[in-house]
This record gives C-alpha cells, structure tokens and sequence, in this order.
C-alpha cells in the first residue's frame, strides 16, 4: 500500500458514490451508459472471483465487495427501478466491439494460462476500454450533467493515480506489471481530452459540450 494505491481507491470510490447520489437524487438515469455500467459490473466480477480463494487484507476484501455492491446497485437502477428514464436509444454503443477483442486478447497475453488469471487479465483489459460507450453517448448527445462530469472526472483520476502507484512500486519495490501499466495507460488516454474540457470548462461553471458527430 502507498498513498497513490489508496488516493486511487478513494477516487474511485467517490466517483460511484457520485454516479449513485445522482441517480437517487434525481431518480433519473439520464445521460448515464447502462452499458458502460455492465461493463464495469462485469469488470468487478472477472477480477474479484479471488475472493473465494485468497485473502489478501481486510481493507482489500472490504473495497472489492464495495465495489460488486455498487456496481450491481448501479445497474440495477438503470435497467429496473428507474428504466423509464434511461436513454437507450442514444446508449447505441455495440458491445461486441469491445468484449471479442478483449476476450481474445486475455487468452493471447496473461501472465499464466489459468482460469482466474486469464479472468483477471480479462478484467484489466476490460477496464480499459469499459467508459467508452459512456463517452461514445455523450458525443452522441452532444453534452453532459455537470454531475456525471464529476464522476467521469474521479473514475478518470482513479486511473491516473494508480500509473503512479505501478511508477512507485516499481523504483520501491522493483514490481513491475505490464499488463496492468499498459491498460492503464490506455485508459487514461481515452480521459485525456475530457480532463481539458473538465478544467477548461466544468470547473468555470460552464456546461461541458461536444460536438455532434457527423
């Protein structure tokens, strides 16, 4: 544990906890992806099944369960308590492009050809690519709640501060996890141009908008 590893934790935890008082709040799931929320469901699940085999720390265990509640809370509301609010047709993202090449890429790169292990590099490499549908529907919309901005701002933060967590286990721990560093990476790249429009525009008191595709 460093101070990265746990301000990442936290940043994610806030950014569910953001994405749940939004929804309870307003009763309302508008402009939230229920397929980047399966994602993230889907994530948690592959990644935690060590649960039931290994204990690691009781803060470890108790963020993973967390994590599964919330996750399945989350989708739960989207597509049951309050679906009438849930805006399918611009959630249009196709989730085959993401979940074939993922599948196969877990099966082609992971550290040992197990079970679990090919189901935990699924997950990192899942997690990678699992906001996309959420960006993909807020381009399509054209603009974004100021709330959902701050959940997309913390779940983006939690990525970045745990590069900075691999960056620090590496020169004090010589632990170096390619898998994990690159997807991260490429998470965080997929953020890079929403950060600027969060501090240029968000955090002016600006509503963030895109432009419409074509």
């Amino acid at each position: 544990m460093n101070v990265f590893r746990i301000l990442g934790d936290v940043s994610h935890l806030l950014a569910i906890i953001i994405l749940l008082l939004k929804i309870f709040k307003s009763k309302s799931c508008a402009g939230i992806s229920g397929k980047s929320q399966i994602l993230f469901a889907l994530v948690f699940t592959t990644r935690y099944l060590d649960l039931f085999t290994t204990f690691i720390s009781l803060y470890n265990t108790v963020m993973k369960v967390i994590f599964l509640l919330c996750a399945y809370v989350t989708v739960y509301m989207i597509y049951v308590k309050f679906r009438k609010t849930f805006d399918s047709e611009n959630d249009s993202f196709r989730l085959e492009f993401l979940l074939v090449p993922v599948t196969g890429l877990s099966f082609l790169e992971n550290h040992s050809f197990t079970p679990l292990e090919i189901l935990w590099t699924f997950s990192i490499y899942l997690e990678s690519v699992a906001i996309l549908p959420q960006l993909f529907m807020i381009s399509k919309t054209g603009e974004a709640e100021t709330i959902t901005t701050h959940y997309l701002f913390f779940l983006g933060l939690y990525r970045a501060l745990y590069i900075a967590n691999w960056v620090w286990r590496y020169y004090t721990e010589n632990f170096y996890d390619q898998i994990a560093i690159v997807s991260g990476v490429v998470q965080t790249i997929f953020y890079c141009d929403f950060f600027y429009l969060y501090v240029t525009k968000v955090l002016k008191g600006k509503k963030l908008s895109l432009p419409m595709p074509v």
